[in-house]
């Protein structure tokens, strides 16, 4: 499959301070499109990051070339950690790997996963026998959040606090500590996804990667684990407590507090999500740390579950087959993007891990743009 168009993402060069190791426009992990605005993250950073939609170039090309601004994290919710460690390059990652939107908050959802060191290509046999023993926690990764939109200047934007028909729309994340929330908390005794808290995401281990808003509810799309073949997204539901804070409630009407929703990807781990109507489009990828393959699927229905779900290979819809590279050119975020006459039938993909192909001076990246087939007639509708 082939991209029909391109958009072209301009960062500012400087701003790339509350990024880890790698540069802002080089490790897009999410993308989220409203209106005019585009919001995207890095996995290493803990910022969101705003371009403002310019007008089509001669070519046919959108360029996101105005107006990049960077919303920093700790601004606007009390995270466990401070964006910076002992030094100002180290910095405490929100791993932000789903964004999605209602019509009140953006909602944001770290990966929640360890992480397990990579040996280094001059490590002898016992440094890097003793970097694959070391995992560890990143406490900002444990983040499900959300954060009020405004429109200031004519611009989307985000807000600590905004007032609305006398109510009050405030920032605020799930209750938690650098060690853990009340999501993991609730999974620790879970049959399906307990044993696997301990293991580190790329391990086909605990891994989010996707949040999508269903009504009142979150679904959360998991790279890991995968099990048996299928892969998992959990559907959850938030409510304030105190200030700044969420707690999880009941999704239904008999306290549960979680429901499971199984789908067979045929080994594949759950990218990133997007909601398309009431359908739910799925970014699958490797769970483990492979190239590929990826492929896009739609669940219909999938983003108005009622009851928790099975959803065996054959009901599925499989839109898309997304190119990747050896070792680059990873899709990792997904968003719906207007087609030539202004309708929602494309799909921008962004990429981890860019290829210098994809880089354009010091401040541009390309995204790619693919047509989304229209619905698959079924037999006996």
């Amino acid at each position: 499959m082939h991209p029909s168009n391109i958009v072209l993402l301009e960062f500012h060069p400087e701003r790339d301070n509350l990024t880890r190791d790698k540069e802002l426009r080089d490790g897009l992990s999410v993308a989220l499109r409203m209106g005019k605005t585009l919001w995207l993250a890095n996995d290493e950073s803990v910022s969101i990051e705003r371009l403002t939609l310019a007008d089509k170039d001669s070519s046919g090309k959108s360029s996101f070339t105005r107006d990049h601004k960077q919303f920093a994290l700790h601004d606007f919710l009390d995270l466990p950690l401070p964006p910076h460690g002992e030094t100002k390059d180290d910095i405490n990652e929100a791993d932000i790997e789903g964004l999605a939107c209602d019509d009140k908050y953006m909602w944001l959802v770290g990966s929640h996963s360890l992480r397990r060191k990579q040996p280094k290509p001059d490590d002898g046999a016992k440094k890097a026998h003793k970097r694959l023993c070391s995992v560890g926690a990143d406490g900002n990764r444990y983040l499900l959040a959300r954060i009020p939109v405004a429109t200031e200047n004519g611009e989307t934007t985000l807000a600590k606090e905004v007032e609305h028909k006398g109510k009050r729309r405030s920032a605020a994340l799930l209750r938690g500590d650098e060690h853990g929330n009340e999501l993991t908390a609730l999974l620790k005794e879970d049959e399906h996804f307990g044993p696997f808290l301990s293991i580190p995401g790329k391990d086909n281990g605990f891994d989010i990667e996707g949040i999508a808003v269903a009504g009142k509810h979150l679904l959360l799309g998991l790279r890991g684990p995968v099990l048996r073949g299928w892969a998992a997204i959990l559907e959850v539901a938030v409510v304030d407590d105190e200030p700044g804070k969420l707690r999880l409630a009941p999704v239904d009407g008999e306290a549960q507090m979680l429901r499971k929703h199984f789908v067979d990807l045929h080994g594949l781990g759950i990218r990133d999500l997007c909601v398309q109507g009431k359908d739910l489009l799925i970014l699958a990828g490797p769970t483990m740390d492979l190239d590929g393959p990826v492929h896009v699927y739609r669940w219909p229905g999938g983003a108005q579950p009622d009851k928790e779900t099975v959803m065996p290979h054959e009901r599925l819809e499989r839109l898309l087959s997304l190119p990747y590279g050896e070792g680059v050119d990873h899709p990792e975020g997904m968003t719906l993007f207007p087609g030539p006459e202004g309708a929602e039938d494309g799909l921008m993909v962004v990429y981890d891990s860019a290829s210098p192909s994809r880089q354009i001076g010091d401040s541009i990246i390309v995204a790619d743009v693919f047509p989304l087939p229209r619905h698959r007639k079924r037999k006996g509708a």
